[in-house]
């Protein structure tokens, strides 16, 4: 158009307001034109062309303004992470939306348990997700495509493991709790013992009882029943035992009891009578601990059993006394040595007459153990791990119940009473 060019600011030219709108009315479309009226034609939206043309901007503008923003998913820990904490609970969000779906599968195909909040917004795993693990979370906002985020936790710097007495599948006497020591010394003993249950069929209240920061035993008030199906739960992998050292284990493992035995030796009489599910069994002729090595008394278990078996007494304390390499028949009833065994080297007239043993109780025996017809076997054949043996009258106090597995020398009250967990 003829508009001369401004090429510097030498080549001014003057530009009056009728030239300028002469320029624009050239230049425009027709339709933008006809809708640039007067001021007053402007503002008045509802009438004319130029109304709706203003009308269809708003709108436009509007829409734009209130459209639905998408569903945005956040997952905690995030997507590529290879340390993340395992002592915190995996948490899947959506911000403008809320959850349809979401899975969480260890790399063991496990799944973690979880829940929404109420307006279905947030989900929490129950529980925490495992270390050394590998995560896969698929979650869905309603009206959204899946996505998915992995991740890995760390794994623990120090564990510690709990070994269990009595061994799995194994069947044992009535008198036999269940034992754990821990290979860390325990310092969160509520949280530990939380994660371990015992539960028994028929049922029963079981209990814990720390006897060190090292060893925690569970049993009933009484002796369990014959017949009895035990199972205990171990929890503990990623449990704090102690600042910075976790457990390892996660298992369940099975225990059963079988028949009732429960043997009485009376260090008055020197006899022994064993009694099998209530009633009468055997009565055998015993010798104990003498005068100056006296046999603990109380309830005491058959913890472990040995068809023969050395005895030193340098690791009992008493020096170069005795070393028999052959003992038959020996079955441990505590950790301090006191066993109830065959006895080859005494003569036939000490049992059931006279006191002459270092402290364990001793039936007649034969060299070899493989004599069927003397006490020592037959009681030997007729036991099992578990199986109570009491001690009265030996003139020595009663064990410490810490010494074998000797818990049933406590009370009820006292047992329960070295639980970490409020009753």
């Amino acid at each position: 158009m003829g508009v001369s060019r401004i090429s510097n600011g030498s080549e001014r030219q003057s530009w009056s307001r009728r030239g300028v709108l002469a320029a624009l009315a050239a230049a425009l479309p027709a339709t933008v034109l006809t809708g640039c009226g007067g001021s007053a034609d402007a503002s008045d939206g509802t009438k004319g062309t130029g109304g709706d043309t203003a009308g269809s901007t708003a709108g436009a503008a509007d829409a734009k303004t209130t459209k639905a923003k998408a569903p945005t998913l956040t997952v905690t820990p995030a997507d590529g992470t290879e340390k993340a904490d395992f002592s915190s609970p995996v948490e899947v969000t959506v911000a403008h939306g809320t959850l349809a779906s979401v899975k969480v599968s260890g790399h063991d195909g496990a799944t973690l348990a979880g829940s929404y909040n109420e307006a279905r917004t947030k989900w929490t795993s129950t529980g925490n997700p495992y270390s050394g693990t590998t995560y896969t979370v698929t979650a869905q906002a309603k009206g959204a495509d899946a996505e998915t985020v992995t991740f890995s936790t760390k794994s623990p710097g120090e564990t510690f493991v709990g070994y269990f007495t009595p061994e799995a599948n194994s069947t044992s006497g009535v008198g036999m709790p269940v034992s754990i020591n821990f290979t860390h010394a325990v310092a969160d003993r509520a949280a530990v013992e939380k994660a371990i249950t015992v539960t028994a069929e028929p049922a029963v209240e079981v209990v814990g009882h720390w006897f060190s920061d090292t060893r925690l035993d569970f049993r009933p008030e009484t002796y369990w029943a014959a017949g009895t199906k035990i199972t205990l739960g171990l929890r503990l992998k990623d449990v704090e035992g102690a600042d910075g050292v976790y457990g390892t284990q996660s298992k369940d493992v099975t225990f059963h009891i079988g028949r009732e035995q429960i043997s009485t030796v009376d260090l008055a009489t020197r006899t022994m009578t064993v009694r099998r599910d209530g009633s009468a069994y055997a009565t055998y002729p015993v010798t104990g601990g003498d005068a100056d090595h006296t046999t603990w008394s109380g309830i005491m278990v058959i913890s472990e059993r040995f068809t023969e078996t050395r005895m030193e007494s340098s690791t009992v304390g008493l020096g170069d006394e005795y070393d028999i390499k052959d003992v038959p028949h020996a079955q441990r009833l505590t950790t301090s040595g006191t066993f109830i065994h065959g006895n080859y080297w005494a003569g036939s007239a000490v049992f059931g007459h006279t006191n002459a043993s270092h402290g364990c109780i001793g039936l007649q025996d034969t060299k070899g153990a493989n004599d069927s017809s003397v006490a020592g076997y037959t009681f030997y054949k007729s036991s099992i791990l578990g199986d109570v043996v009491v001690v009265k009258n030996s003139g020595e106090e009663t064990v410490n119940p810490s010494n074998g597995l000797n818990g049933w020398n406590l009370s009820w009250d006292q047992w329960r009473a070295g639980s970490a967990l409020s009753r």
